[in-house]
């Protein structure tokens, strides 16, 4: 041994052939900077074969444990320093590996070993290690900064070494282990859905300890995975008690909180909504005016009047970001004595609320808006049904008598209409997109199982309302630019060209024309009218919403380029979401001459908050969803479905259930007895010998092969194909030459969510 090693003595005792320890490998690479295996070796005066294949090993090892990293060929291995150290949340898969996600660069893959440590959603420290044969960079936890929560809901099992709390995905690579005093105390049973708080964090060598506090037996399957899902997201479920407090303080409007408003109590305003609806933010009133022109309010509850700013709402609305909706539940942003009391504009009661006071031209052009604070009185609760039957036939003896015997409501009402029809001409000349799509919604029995799952009908008082509020959100927007006023835009960019490209490659079916890069809301338009008819258009217009990008919150305006609109924001759901509350707040101090709030946090960060809650809830929504959905199939599990193909993979054939409205994979294996590849451009899986086709809005009959609840998919067998696509009818000849042409793309499946559920806004 020719080198001077202070660990030299446990080294030897160690190994019969010592190589230099690891303290001394990081001194000299720190001594050189950058070193490859060979010249480490030279430094060391190694020539012995078996020291230097030890060395090399050593390396690896420093390496995999995050004690130096490599790069290049051959590796150059350099010490890890604080540069080298990123934050990142951790995203656990079911199947035991995670990753570090990281906001400016690649994701750091994490193996089993690495995921001992943490839970799915902690905030850790993290370094690259290595890069693997698939190309990811390795990590390796460093420190745990933040658990994402202290609290878990799982099943109690049993097993030689005793009681454990098993969690669901994501999180099932992680038991918590129990005492057997803890389980008997409570007398729990095997099997049983609990809630466990961490008492110690999981290590390299031990799973966490942890202490039921709850036993939740008595709840369905719906509200055992509401509970776990508001866990496992951190999605607030509790106001504190300051907050609470702070809403039950307030009475119904006096004349104190009246003095200064406009009184418009006169006016006929009723709201519209659905029928299961309990908070009604809301109310409009239309009446026609001199030459033709049209008058129309848009009046929404006065949030911002009690949730005043820093105070302990404003603290829990801000954190939470957004009401979270579920499948027969609602986690609210507002204390509901507010979001279904003093905030909900309900029938024969004096209201507080904001307005837009909006004029349009017969020609349909927005010739004039005013904002003002004010107090109204509905008129009318009115459902989306009644409005949709009222207007096939007034006479309707069903319809209430707030509507067909309030002779000014029912003139608003009308008068609503003929806007409406007036309004969709002027979406349809800039060309706003109108994608068919179907929303669903579940229908429960009395234990909390589906019952049905049916689809959302849109009739014209829907399309009415949407397009009301669409008028109050781009006239407070071109309200905010023109004050410049501090507040959140809802953006929405257009496609990158990488997805316009494929967009260009798919219209070729039509012989319709699609750019390469830049696409206007023509071009998609020309698409959409093309193919609304056809039976597959479903699918195609899926497509066409999967290639748009995602909206969001930010301080600078972008305009909303599925709406076309140049200038946009929310403005008419306070309630429920928070940048609808500051842009309240400042259109009012601004029409009221008042000092702008000074809020605890800066614009921008309310823009990044809010945008990431809007996208936890909707995580959080489609994950209770898809849950459900796979939990209904379970009881399905050999039944045979026809279905419809929505997409297509190099892996298979994604079909979505015609009277479920459920999705599944028919995996490339199970497609049929030829040789399938994948032709992107086509959205199209051919068979090379046969020259069988299988694409986007073919018929089949599929079978449920299986259902697996961790990673929520469900497989399908296909058993026929009943009818092909109108753009599938291929010639064989062609059919043949793609094919010979396609890359084979026979690939191991991946995760797939049950339910994909698309959104434009």
């Amino acid at each position: 041994m020719s080198w001077n090693d202070p660990n030299a003595s446990s080294e030897a005792k160690k190994y019969d052939n010592p190589i230099p320890s690891r303290e001394l490998i990081l001194s000299t690479i720190n001594e050189h900077g950058e070193v490859t295996h060979q010249q480490l070796a030279k430094a060391f005066n190694i020539d012995d074969p078996d020291q230097f294949d030890a060395l090399g090993n050593r390396l690896k090892a420093m390496a995999r444990d995050g004690q130096v990293n490599r790069d290049g060929r051959p590796y150059r291995y350099r010490t890890v320093t604080k540069q080298d150290i990123v934050s990142g949340t951790v995203s656990a898969h079911p199947k035991g590996f995670g990753f570090v996600v990281l906001n400016d660069m690649p994701d750091l893959f994490l193996h089993e070993k690495q995921m001992r440590w943490v839970f799915n959603g902690d905030t850790v420290a993290a370094v690259g290690t290595s890069t693997d044969n698939r190309g990811r960079t390795e990590g390796r936890i460093v420190d745990v900064v933040e658990r994402r929560q202290n609290n878990f809901i799982g099943t109690l099992a049993r097993d030689e070494d005793g009681y454990c709390v098993e969690l669901g995905s994501p999180n099932n690579h992680q038991p918590i282990t129990v005492t057997d005093d803890n389980v008997q105390s409570l007398n729990i049973k095997q099997g049983a859905p609990v809630k466990v708080d961490i008492i110690d964090w999981p290590n390299q060598h031990e799973f966490a300890t942890g202490k039921i506090t709850e036993v939740l037996s008595d709840d369905n399957d719906r509200e055992l995975i509401i509970e776990t899902t508001l866990l496992n997201y951190d999605i607030p479920s509790d106001f504190s008690e300051a907050a609470l407090k702070q809403a039950d303080d307030y009475q119904e409007p006096t004349e104190k909180d009246i003095k200064g408003r406009t009184d418009i109590r006169h006016l006929p305003l009723v709201t519209i909504d659905g029928e299961d609806a309990r908070d009604f933010d809301d109310a409009v009133f239309a009446e026609k005016r001199s030459g033709g022109n049209y008058r129309v309010v848009v009046a929404i509850a006065d949030v911002s009047y009690y949730v005043t700013p820093n105070s302990p709402l404003d603290q829990d609305a801000y954190e939470r970001g957004t009401s979270v909706y579920f499948p027969h539940r609602v986690i609210p942003m507002l204390p509901e004595v507010l979001s279904n009391g003093l905030c909900s504009l309900n029938p024969n009661l004096d209201r507080l609320c904001m307005v837009a006071d909006i004029k349009i031209s017969r020609a349909g052009k927005v010739t004039g808006y005013e904002f003002y604070p004010s107090v109204m009185h509905s008129q009318a609760r009115l459902t989306y049904n009644q409005v949709n039957d009222y207007l096939v036939n007034p006479n309707d003896k069903r319809l209430p008598k707030s509507l067909t015997g309030n002779k000014d409501v029912k003139k608003s009402v009308d008068t609503l209409h003929q806007l409406y029809e007036l309004l969709l001409k002027k979406r349809e000349e800039r060309h706003a997109m109108e994608f068919e799509t179907v929303e669903t919604y579940i229908k429960f029995n009395e234990k909390g199982g589906i019952e049905a799952i049916l689809p959302r009908t849109r009739g014209d008082s829907q399309k009415l309302i949407e397009e009301c509020m669409l008028l109050a959100n781009t006239c407070a927007a071109n309200f905010a630019l023109k004050h410049e006023l501090p507040v959140l835009y809802r953006n929405h960019d257009k496609p990158d060209n990488e997805k316009s490209m494929r967009i260009h490659e798919y219209a070729k079916n039509f012989g319709l024309p699609f750019p390469e890069e830049n696409p206007t809301q023509a071009d998609y338009q020309r698409i959409i009218e093309a193919t609304k008819d056809r039976p597959d258009a479903i699918s195609i217009h899926s497509m066409l919403l999967r290639s748009m990008m995602q909206a969001n919150y930010a301080p600078d305006n972008i305009g909303h380029f599925g709406l076309a609109y140049d200038e946009y924001s929310h403005f008419t759901s306070p309630i429920r979401r928070y940048p609808d509350l500051m842009l309240h707040r400042a259109i009012k101090a601004k029409v009221t001459n008042s000092q702008q709030p000074v809020m605890d946090f800066s614009l921008e960060g309310a823009g990044t908050q809010t945008s990431d809650t809007e996208r936890r809830a909707e995580k959080a929504s489609r994950y209770v969803e898809s849950w459900l959905k796979c939990h209904y199939m379970t009881d399905h599990v050999g039944e045979e479905f026809e279905g419809v193909v929505t997409t297509v993979t190099s892996f298979g054939l994604f079909v979505t259930l015609t009277d479920l409205y459920i999705d599944g994979l028919v995996h490339i294996s199970n497609v049929g007895d030829d040789f399938f590849v994948y032709d992107e451009q086509q959205q199209q899986l051919i068979g090379k010998d046969k020259g069988t086709l299988f694409g986007l809005g073919d018929s089949v009959k599929v079978k449920v092969a299986g259902v697996n609840m961790d990673l929520l998919q469900i497989d399908f067998d296909l058993k026929a194909k009943l009818q092909s696509s109108a753009m599938n009818q291929t010639k064989k000849r062609s059919t043949e030459e793609r094919a010979a042409e396609s890359p084979s793309k026979k690939k191991q499946q991946p995760q797939r969510r049950c339910q994909k559920k698309l959104s434009l806004d």
